[in-house]
């Protein structure tokens, strides 16, 4: 990656070594071509529970998702325990596929909101925005039981996006977690293919770009308002909430790019606009880009030896949270599965060298924290990345070793 840590190759990087003794293979590529994809993981720390989620597609093609499942991990014994994979029959549209989990856990009514988006038949993203006809619909269901049973559908496009889905090609959201920032506010990932520029009087689209953006609620997710557009060209996203040493919040989001690099963008507002985008030259992107997860964590209490170094030290740490970023670290094909540490993330530039958590083929992935550790859920395998979903536990201080480094 470039950046102040100077060029490196996924090569330079640690092995592995508590991440490979700890995973587990959640969900397996069949024989028949049956696939699961696009992974989201939350904890819920009320009922010690693990929730993950996939698509289960027919074929490794989009076009042939089907539907969404869940398994949910709870402790036993020392060990993490798993339910057998569990169809989300609920979480769909007649003669639509169900597709980009995104769940978020609202704590005050103890409720789990899954999101996702309906796509009618076999149409295609790619054929949405050529013909700028939206076919995706923004759903969710909720389970108030730590996923052990599930609500029907709320469809919410026509009161959430409204008459703006006219300029939209289509959308999604996530995929991965969403986010309830410490004022309440639930906020649900999204990105949007916005038609600029159309052809009148056919509406042919002329001008079409990806922004990202969120859906955001205020009341406990009774009701749910559209945030605002990242301006830069910005695809599948995660958010994470930043606390600067004023207590004051700043959404952060940290966006898919095929331009080489991530985008990221920072909110003052809490997703209701967003200020300031660029692309982070530390974190580099493979061709044509791939998802990525982020997530925020409090600053761990210093040991003696660290408030040693920091009395030493002239800089002074600016914010009461720092990031976790999980990407493939490969620049151009989907390999090599790293986390990154931010112990400066209201600074463009602070992102520390990456620690791999799986050598090899590797996908989209995403990241929680539970109790004082992390765990990782990924798309991974020997020859592809699309052969299993896997699940791993870390130790931040796996990660601080390897960010702490600088490339020779």
């Amino acid at each position: 990656m470039e950046g102040t840590t100077g060029n490196m190759t996924s090569k330079s990087c640690p092995e592995p070594h508590r991440a490979q003794s700890a995973r587990t293979t959640l969900f397996k590529q069949e024989k028949n071509g049956k696939t699961y994809r696009i992974p989201a993981l939350i904890y819920i720390s009320d009922g010690q529970t693990f929730l993950v989620f996939a698509e289960e597609r027919s074929t490794p093609r989009d076009s042939d998702a089907k539907v969404l499942v869940v398994r949910r991990g709870s402790p036993q014994n020392g060990s993490l325990h798993w339910s057998p994979a569990q169809t989300l029959s609920s979480a769909c549209l007649p003669e639509h596929r169900s597709m980009n989990p995104c769940p978020v856990y609202e704590k005050k009514s103890k409720t789990v909101f899954l999101f996702f988006i309906c796509i009618l038949g076999n149409t295609t993203e790619h054929n949405q925005i050529f013909t700028g006809r939206n076919q995706a619909r923004l759903c969710y269901i909720t389970s108030t039981d730590y996923g052990q049973s599930w609500s029907g559908v709320t469809d919410l496009t026509k009161n959430v996006i409204g008459d703006e889905i006219s300029k939209w090609a289509t959308f999604a959201v996530g995929p991965g977690h969403g986010i309830q920032m410490k004022n309440g506010r639930l906020i649900i990932p999204a990105y949007v293919y916005y038609i600029h520029c159309s052809c009148w009087p056919f509406h042919f689209p002329l001008n079409v770009r990806p922004h990202a953006l969120s859906f955001y609620s205020d009341d406990c997710g009774i009701t749910w308002q559209m945030g605002g557009k990242v301006q830069m060209k910005s695809c599948e996203c995660e958010m994470a909430e930043i606390i600067d040493h004023s207590d004051r919040s700043h959404l952060y989001c940290n966006a898919r790019s095929s331009s080489g690099h991530r985008v990221e963008a920072l909110s003052v507002s809490n997703g209701a606009a967003f200020d300031k985008s660029h692309f982070a030259q530390q974190l580099g992107e493979p061709r044509q880009g791939c998802q990525g997860s982020v997530l925020s964590l409090p600053v761990p209490k210093p040991s003696d030896e660290d408030d040693k170094k920091q009395n030493n030290c002239s800089t002074r740490l600016d914010t009461k949270t720092w990031l976790l970023y999980c990407h493939p670290t490969n620049k151009t094909k989907r390999e090599d599965l790293g986390v990154y540490l931010n112990k400066s993330p209201l600074n463009a530039s602070g992102w520390g060298r990456p620690w791999i958590i799986h050598k090899g083929p590797s996908g989209y992935s995403d990241l929680t924290q539970f109790e004082e550790h992390f765990a990782c859920l990924m798309e991974c395998g020997e020859k592809s990345e699309i052969e299993e979903i896997a699940f791993v536990q870390f130790e931040l201080s796996d990660v601080m070793d390897a960010s702490d480094e600088r490339a020779s």
